[in-house]
């Protein structure tokens, strides 16, 4: 049986309190067992609602999480997931992002952000879709947190919790997809000068577009387009990485058809 409407809306408020003082609470799946996938969008809703009603935050994306094998098995949740991107959750390629005014227990992750000049809306929607509604794509830092207790989640909880979403840092270079080929792009993301990780663009449902095509078509069921302007993630390429203060973390994109394109961030405290 879904929950009632009452009870979504009271989990939805215990995360944006959590999100808010930056204390964690228990798994959502803890406090009640019976919760399903169905619920934990409608508690995503009621988490993201007073930041757009109450503190006039702007929607400038979404994201989907939980897309490759590395993360999947990094977390223990096997799907995918969507979440939501605003105004303050956006810094600037370079940017040194605070942790204590911002996250709770963040970690680092390697994607490839689509930037649209069209709206897309599923369902239906297909690669070739995806392709001709992009604007640009570029390289992206997502650093995903978790207001549950030590990442200790299940599929319900992260997609409760805005698919663990924190904050995002898009690269400054504008890249036309046209004529590449997006599975064999790669990445290598470094941790304070060291070598830290690598993937391909194949590692997100086989490429990335099949993976915004995805979003597009399951935001679809809910009524959301993604729209002309927005930024989407498409999921990490390589594992997530714990960050604190004093971390740089950088990362190169490469592939046939462009120039090495970069992002970085640092983290204080």
């Amino acid at each position: 049986m879904a929950l009632t409407q009452d009870q979504r809306d009271a989990l939805g408020l215990s995360l944006y309190q959590a999100l808010r003082t930056q204390k964690t609470i228990r798994p959502l799946i803890e406090q009640v067992p019976e919760i399903k996938i169905e619920d934990a969008y409608h508690i995503s809703r009621a988490m993201l609602a007073p930041r757009l009603e109450q503190d006039g935050e702007v929607i400038t994306g979404k994201k989907i999480g939980v897309t490759s094998d590395a993360v999947q098995k990094m977390l223990g949740v096997f799907q995918p997931d969507f979440g939501f991107l605003t105004d303050v959750m956006a810094f600037e390629d370079g940017a040194t992002i605070p942790i204590k005014d911002h996250l709770i227990q963040p970690r680092a992750e390697g994607e490839i952000a689509f930037v649209l000049k069209a709206d897309l809306v599923g369902p239906g929607v297909d690669e070739a879709q995806v392709l001709a509604a992009t604007d640009y794509i570029t390289p992206c830092f997502e650093i995903v947190d978790s207001r549950i207790d030590n990442w200790k989640i299940a599929i319900q909880d992260t997609i409760a919790d805005n698919a663990s979403c924190g904050v995002y840092v898009l690269g400054q270079d504008r890249i036309s997809p046209e004529g590449l080929e997006l599975d064999k792009l790669e990445v290598v993301v470094m941790k304070n000068g060291a070598e830290l990780s690598r993937g391909m663009g194949s590692a997100v449902q086989g490429n990335p577009l099949t993976a915004v095509a995805w979003l597009a078509n399951t935001l679809g069921e809910f009524g959301i387009p993604l729209k002309a302007g927005e930024a989407i993630l498409s999921g990490s390429l390589v594992p997530l990485e714990n960050a604190v203060s004093g971390d740089l973390f950088e990362m190169i994109m490469t592939g046939e058809g462009i120039e090495p394109s970069t992002v970085s961030c640092r983290f204080g405290d």
